[in-house]
């Protein structure tokens, strides 16, 4: 027999268990051929951003910040031209950019993007995208992805909202996600900023919060050293 697993528990693969999994999700229809063939262009995009966390840092920016331009791209995450303009081409091409060429600067706006596997589950949304991206300018974020992946972030990201939140301790949050306490508490601490700058623009932040999203405590962005994806400069 099968046994349901406690609500909200961490999985260390990324997932989150569900008190009732959805049974009915698979069926003929949504295993037809043509349509995984309609979903599979969505899912490569997912995998081209969680290939290449620069990529993703400037799809996030534009995500949060949109419509910007190139310029404020390039300004606000430090980036060369050439570099940015490779990035938003590629982003583009890809489908998850919008281009207005009509105006000048050309003008960038995104849809949001949000991936749920209902059976893992696994979550992605623009705050999951912002924490991996953190790995370009956090050296805690980019050893913790290089020693546990990309699935155990995401388990590390639910945590530290929890423990935000009031619900878990950092040791709790080591302990359900199996890593060492010390590493808990700097990737807890590493990811308040996409927690908190999700919190404000990522339309689907209560997807992967729904139990705590408006109960946060995140610390002050300012009194900390990584620098968040920030807004773009105002003109005036």
């Amino acid at each position: 027999m099968t046994q349901t697993p406690d609500s909200g528990r961490i999985l260390p693969d990324g997932g989150i268990d569900t008190l009732d999994p959805p049974t009915d999700a698979l069926n003929e229809e949504t295993l037809a051929p043509e349509a995984l063939a309609q979903n599979a262009p969505r899912l490569e995009t997912v995998v081209e951003l969680l290939n290449h966390p620069a990529l993703t840092r400037v799809y996030v920016y534009i995500c949060y910040w949109g419509p910007v331009s190139p310029p404020e791209v390039m300004d606000g995450l430090g980036l060369s031209k050439s570099t940015t303009y490779e990035y938003v081409d590629r982003l583009v091409a890809l489908g998850l950019v919008k281009r207005d060429d009509s105006t000048r600067p050309q003008q960038l706006t995104v849809d949001p993007i949000v991936l749920i596997e209902k059976h893992l589950p696994i979550i992605i949304t623009p705050t999951v995208l912002h924490a991996f991206a953190l790995q370009e300018v956090d050296e805690d974020v980019e050893y913790f992805v290089e020693r546990y992946g990309i699935g155990k972030l995401v388990a590390a990201l639910r945590g530290a909202g929890l423990h935000f939140a009031g619900k878990t301790t950092q040791r709790m949050v080591g302990s359900d996600i199996d890593v060492r306490e010390t590493e808990a508490m700097l990737i807890v601490y590493a990811l308040v900023p996409a927690l908190a700058v999700g919190r404000d623009h990522d339309p689907y932040f209560d997807y992967l919060f729904p139990d705590v999203h408006d109960e946060m405590d995140l610390p002050d962005l300012e009194d900390m050293e990584t620098t968040p994806v920030e807004p773009p400069l105002d003109d005036e």
